[in-house]
């Protein structure tokens, strides 16, 4: 299986995943990329994966619906475009032989979900839209920070060798913000240079892992000392999980 980042906008990957004679393609927020590809490699559209209603992750759907050969599938308590099918958190969906476990994960809206792979070949794979990014997680525009750091909980538990796929390229970004939550942090500061290098030479930070996100980001450490240093240091309510995280997240917000 083939795994690759389509660039899209600015800063959004479509994510696309091909056994060579067929795809599956994750949040098309625009269509373009998704036609280039599989022109480019020969490749019919099996079905199309979708996180969370975002336009720059829905928008390109209705258009790829001549090309598509199977469903579009995504929650069922978000507006997508129509038909699809719904899932809720245990479903499972079967695309290329392959099967991907729904993860409900809401924070970033209220009915985001994530798709996991298992993997019997390879490591396993994770697209988790705009919950989880690497050395950071999508702002709270519908949940609660007590909903995200659950959200971020559940995925922090996968495997730790699981591919981490999330929809942008924010990771030097959200970096910058984690070595000053915890400038101490050794092994945040190696995986700053080499994502460093990899924009340097204009190649995509992702995917990430999750054992590496344990290391490095901060919203999956809120238990550590020097996090709850800082979060309190920021307003932090108490150094409870879910407090630590909401003074996180706010300071990230206006972080420059």
């Amino acid at each position: 299986m083939n795994l690759t980042a389509l660039p899209a906008f600015t800063d959004n990957y479509i994510w696309m995943l091909d056994d060579g004679t067929s795809a599956v393609v994750v949040d098309p927020g625009e269509a373009a990329p998704v036609q280039a590809a599989l022109d480019a490699r020969r490749l019919a559209l099996a079905a199309i994966l979708v996180t969370h209603h975002h336009g720059d992750h829905v928008g390109g759907v209705d258009a790829l619906r001549s090309r598509l050969k199977g469903p579009v599938y995504g929650p069922r308590r978000e507006q997508i475009p129509t038909p699809y099918v719904a899932l809720d958190d245990g479903d499972a969906v079967e695309v290329l032989g392959q099967r991907f476990e729904v993860i409900e994960v809401p924070g970033h809206t209220a009915g985001h979900i994530a798709y996991f792979h298992a993997g019997r070949e390879g490591a396993p794979i994770l697209f988790c839209g705009d919950t989880l990014f690497s050395g950071g997680c999508g702002r709270l525009f519908e949940g609660t920070p007590e909903q995200m750091h659950r959200s971020l909980s559940r995925l922090a538990a996968l495997p730790g060798d699981s591919r981490v796929c999330c929809a942008h390229e924010y990771t030097l970004s959200n970096l910058k913000f984690a070595r000053a939550v915890e400038p101490d942090n050794a092994a945040l500061a190696r995986y700053s240079a080499d994502c460093e290098a990899l924009r340097a030479d204009n190649r995509p930070t992702l995917p990430s892992s999750i054992a590496v996100e344990r290391e490095v980001n901060p919203f999956l450490r809120c238990d550590q000392s020097a996090i709850v240093h800082s979060a309190t240091r920021h307003g932090a309510a108490s150094t409870a999980g879910s407090d630590v995280f909401a003074a996180l997240r706010r300071w990230k917000n206006d972080f420059r």
